[in-house]
C-alpha cells in the first residue's frame, strides 16, 4: 500500500512546490558614496542581484580613488559576492536588508599595491520611489587581508535601484 501512495504523494508535493514558489526577483543598482577610511573620498560602483522571498544574492563592484595629500588614503577596488537577508516586500515603501559577503580587493597607494581576500558586512534599505525605481542606501564594513594599509574600511552610499 505504501508503494502505491508514494508516487502520487511525490507528484502532488512537486506540483505544490511549483505552484507555491514565488517568482525570482532581480535588481541592479548604480551607486555613489564615500569610503571613510582613513578619510572620506569618492566611491562609485554597481550591484546586480537576485532573490527569493527573504534570501538574496548579489555581486557588487566598488572603486574609490587614492588621496596622496595629508592624510594619505589608498585607492580601494573591491568585487564582492554577497548574501542578503531582507524583508520579502516593502513595508510602507521601505525594504530593509542585512548583508554579508566575501571577495577580492585591491588597495593601491603610490608604488604600494596589495590584492587579497576580503570580507564585508552591512545593511541598508531600499526605498520605493516610482514603479520599479527605488533609492538604495547602504553601509558596509570591509575586513581586508592582513597586508592591507587600512582595515576595516567603511563605506556608505546612495544609489538608484531598478527592480525587474
Amino acid at each position: 500500500m505504501d508503494r502505491v501512495l508514494r508516487l502520487p504523494c511525490v507528484l502532488l508535493t512537486g506540483v505544490f512546490l511549483v505552484v507555491a514558489a514565488s517568482a525570482a526577483r532581480a535588481d541592479i543598482t548604480a551607486f555613489i558614496g564615500t569610503n571613510t577610511t582613513p578619510e572620506s573620498r569618492l566611491a562609485r560602483g554597481f550591484a546586480v542581484g537576485a532573490g527569493l522571498l527573504i534570501i538574496g544574492f548579489e555581486f557588487e563592484y566598488s572603486a574609490s580613488s587614492e588621496n596622496t595629500t595629508s592624510p594619505v588614503a589608498p585607492a580601494l577596488k573591491s568585487g564582492m559576492g554577497n548574501v542578503l537577508l531582507q524583508t520579502p516586500f516593502a513595508i510602507w515603501g521601505f525594504q530593509p536588508y542585512f548583508t554579508a559577503g566575501a571577495g577580492i580587493y585591491q588597495e593601491t597607494l603610490g608604488a604600494f599595491e596589495e590584492t587579497g581576500f576580503g570580507l564585508n558586512t552591512g545593511g541598508g534599505v531600499k526605498v520605493s520611489l516610482v514603479g520599479p525605481v527605488r533609492l538604495r542606501i547602504d553601509y558596509r564594513v570591509f575586513k581586508l587581508g592582513d597586508s592591507a594599509l587600512y582595515s576595516p574600511a567603511h563605506r556608505i552610499y546612495a544609489g538608484l535601484n531598478l527592480k525587474f
